[in-house]
């Protein structure tokens, strides 16, 4: 699976952005997808999940209420709509595929990676 996350930019605080990750080579509509992000001098952190049919998502503490993750595996993709965004969302965001049959949350599960896109947030 190959994964493609574009939609990053720069964008003042309270704002808002949607991020996409378009898949190919493979059907991901079996897999548990994520979007992690790490920001500058810090660990690579979960942002939300979504199981393989949209039913079930987690989310962090940290962007609950702001962040709407989705799914359409009729078009191989997955999007992160992010609402109120804060500086401190600021960060490199990666979506990830993982073939378990569970929803995951710990990064070192997830099999295939995107290259990433930059969310900055301006205060």
């Amino acid at each position: 699976v190959q994964l493609q996350a574009f939609g990053g930019g720069l964008v003042q605080a309270g704002g808002l952005l949607r991020l996409s990750c378009a898949a190919s080579g493979r059907a991901i509509s079996r897999y548990t997808m994520g979007w992690f992000r790490q920001a500058p001098g810090k660990e690579r952190e979960l942002v939300c999940v979504i199981n393989w049919n949209g039913g079930s998502t987690d989310y962090a503490d940290s962007v609950k209420g702001r962040f709407t993750i989705s799914r359409d595996n009729a078009k191989n993709a997955v999007d992160l709509q992010m609402n109120t965004l804060k500086p401190e969302d600021t960060a490199v965001y990666y979506c990830a595929a993982d073939s378990g049959t569970v929803v995951r949350t710990d990064a070192i599960t997830y099999e295939y990676w995107g290259q990433g896109t930059l969310v900055t947030v301006s205060s």
